[in-house]
Formats: structure tokens, C-alpha cells, sequence
């Protein structure tokens, strides 16, 4: 999502099976991503190849919530990364995978969360109907385990019995 003052509308799903991986276009992409400030909003700082941006998130009613991202110097995301961000860094490895016409970003967490694959598919409304590929499992999107936030804090490889 890259204009600003947007409502951002996604689901969040377990995968079930690797079947995905078949349909995903090419290698998959890095991405690098840490907050700045977490609370009754989140702010994020995230470097995807040689690009970077800076998002504001609000809070989440639902699968929907307030959403602003603007493009910022890949030299300052970096910065921002290492210097001021909370750590660990998240890491992972989206791939996109088009599916029921719809567009699945499916991560692969790497680091202090690997092991966890997710996907998500945004949406246009909250009642918009998905017809789910076989390889989707449980839906996580009120589930807050597994937002990107709080893995910093609490990681997958940390889940034990939990998962």
C-alpha cells in the first residue's frame, strides 16, 4: 500500500502445505523490516531490495485499519534499522502467489522467527468473499502472535508449546 491515508484490508492465514510454493513468482524478495514506536500506533521502517519506506499503522478494527506509507532515502531506513529501531530486525522472504484472483504475499520469516510461513491477501472490503487455496490453513488475522510488531518482542523460535 503506498498512498497515503488509506485503509489497509487483509487476512491472515497458517499454511498447510507447501503446494504454494509451484505458483510463486520467481526467487521471493527480502525484506528487512523494525518499529520505531509501538503503542496505540505502530511505526514501521521497512527496506525491500533497494527501496525503503516509513508506515504508520493504527489501530486494528477487525481485518481493516489505518494505514500510511511514504518512500524514504535507503541510506536512512538503514540507519534507522541499525541505530533506532527496536531489535531484533525482522526478516523474511515474500513470495506472490496468485490464486483465486487474488494476489497471496506468502512470508517466510527468517532469523529469530524462523520456521513461521504466513500469508496474507488484501483485500478491498471487510465482506469482500476469497475462495481459499487448498494450501491455506487457519486464519490468524485477529490473532496477535503472529503481527509483525510483536514478533520483535516475543519470537516464533520462543512459541514453544504455543504454536
Amino acid at each position: 500500500m503506498s498512498a497515503p491515508n488509506c485503509t489497509e484490508i487483509e487476512r491472515k492465514y497458517l499454511l498447510k502445505s507447501d503446494a504454494w510454493r509451484g505458483l510463486a513468482e520467481g526467487p521471493g524478495m527480502l525484506i528487512r523490516q523494525a518499529y520505531l514506536a509501538r503503542g496505540a500506533c505502530t511505526v514501521r521502517v521497512r527496506v525491500r531490495g533497494d527501496e525503503a519506506w516509513i508506515t504508520v499503522k493504527g489501530a486494528r478494527i477487525g481485518a481493516s485499519r489505518p494505514e500510511f506509507e511514504y518512500p524514504i532515502p535507503y541510506e536512512d531506513a538503514t540507519r534507522m534499522l541499525e541505530g533506532l529501531c527496536e531489535k531484533p530486525v525482522i526478516e523474511k522472504r515474500r513470495h506472490l502467489v496468485k490464486a483465486a484472483g487474488c494476489v497471496f504475499e506468502i512470508d517466510e520469516f527468517l532469523g529469530a522467527n524462523a520456521g513461521l510461513v504466513v500469508a496474507e491477501v488484501e483485500l478491498a472490503s471487510e465482506d469482500q468473499v476469497v475462495e481459499l487455496p487448498d494450501w491455506i490453513g487457519k486464519e490468524v488475522t485477529e490473532d496477535a502472535r503472529y503481527y509483525n510488531s510483536n514478533l520483535v518482542r516475543h519470537p516464533y523460535s520462543a512459541w514453544g508449546g504455543e504454536r
